[in-house]
């Protein structure tokens, strides 16, 4: 290892931001030189450059903007991107977040180029091949050097693909952080202000393929959504991912729908900490409705994330079912999480990560969280 080893961080998506910037903030503490590697995954500034203000990265030293395009498109333009870019920096280490495709063409560049690799949020599975996300979360853990759990049942899931424990860490979960960061910022008030919606509103965010790649899904989808306005506001911060699909479907402006433009994080969250309720599509709003006691109907047949459902005020719909899931969850009201909060969920995470790194880089085993030792 290089005396000044240096680290990359691969972030492509909203989400992926909002994981990485604690870990970047604890890497800086412990004086680890680093860098980041936008590949415009998300080209919208709505949905990336705000997020860099918001969360406080700094600049990245590469953008790619590869924009969108089928997967294998963009993957292929990801993969020519990170190589030139990789084979530039010659980094010590890259660390890849989540589940997205410059994940997945950020590890398979390493591994072809012999660079070392992180993954935070790793061993999370829904089981469902279906998901791209799913083969990219499978691939990404399977090349993966060191790999940073977000809880306790993805350490069973990594062991039964064969994951060598002494790769395996149980961390936290480095979302809840940025939450937790971000929660005395969270007003409502003024961006509800701002939208002018009314003082009960739910919020929407919807664009997995499975929801709005087809027109057939995309009108069931609409015509539920549609269904739960009549019984409370609906605000939609539209994903660029399907926002015409879901328009021709009638998911359009009206009396009691919102369609907006993307927000910024902390705009989001304050909008979701004020809603009676969120119907969304998308694993990182589950966990931040979890942390937030909001209730969340979740439009999917599985999720990745079980923990939000049994720890959290998660739960599985299907459209059909949306509508009356919709009318419980607003009569019952508040939510309240189904008990503790996940293990780990403390705010601690990026600290927690950035220590493993840091001794990596010298050269120092540390005991796995997988055979029994929790991080301090």
């Amino acid at each position: 290892m290089r005396e000044n080893p240096l680290v990359l961080h691969v972030l492509g998506a909203r989400p992926n931001f909002v994981k990485a910037a604690p870990v970047v903030r604890a890497l800086g503490e412990l004086g680890v030189r680093q860098g980041i590697i936008h590949t415009g995954q998300h080209y919208d500034a709505l949905m990336s450059d705000v997020f860099f203000a918001d969360l406080g990265l700094p600049e990245p030293v590469a953008n790619l903007g590869v924009g969108s395009g089928s997967h294998a498109k963009q993957t292929a333009a990801l993969l020519v991107g990170l190589e030139e870019v990789v084979e530039e920096h010659e980094p010590d280490l890259v660390v890849v977040y989540g589940d997205v495709n410059s994940t997945l063409a950020a590890i398979l560049v390493c591994a072809k180029l012999g660079v070392r690799t992180a993954h935070v949020e790793a061993g999370l599975r829904s089981y469902d091949r279906g998901m791209p996300e799913e083969v990219n979360r499978v691939v990404t853990d399977a090349l993966a050097d060191l790999l940073f759990a977000t809880s306790p049942e993805a350490l069973s899931y990594l062991a039964s693909e064969g994951v060598p424990p002494s790769k395996v860490h149980l961390v936290g979960n480095p979302m809840i952080d940025s939450l937790f960061s971000a929660l005395p910022a969270l007003d409502p008030a003024p961006i509800v202000a701002r939208l002018g919606l009314p003082a009960r509103y739910a919020v929407a965010t919807l664009h997995r393929p499975a929801n709005v790649d087809t027109a057939e899904a995309a009108r069931e989808l609409v015509d539920a959504v549609l269904e739960v306005s009549r019984q409370v506001p609906i605000v939609v911060p539209i994903h660029p991912r399907g926002k015409v699909r879901l328009a021709q479907a009638g998911l359009v402006d009206g009396e009691t729908v919102k369609v907006v433009d993307p927000l910024g994080y902390v705009d989001f969250l304050s909008l979701v900490r004020g809603a009676a309720l969120v119907v969304t599509d998308s694993g990182g709003v589950q966990e931040e409705t979890t942390m937030l006691g909001v209730p969340c109907l979740t439009v999917r047949p599985n999720t990745e994330r079980p923990i939000t459902i049994t720890h959290g005020t998660n739960r599985l719909v299907t459209p059909a079912l949306l509508p009356a899931a919709a009318e419980k969850a607003l009569a019952d009201g508040a939510a309240t999480p189904a008990g503790e909060l996940p293990v780990l969920w403390d705010g601690k995470a990026g600290p927690r990560i950035a220590t493993v790194i840091a001794a990596w880089l010298k050269g120092d085993n540390l005991a796995p969280a997988s055979q029994g030792k929790r991080p301090e």
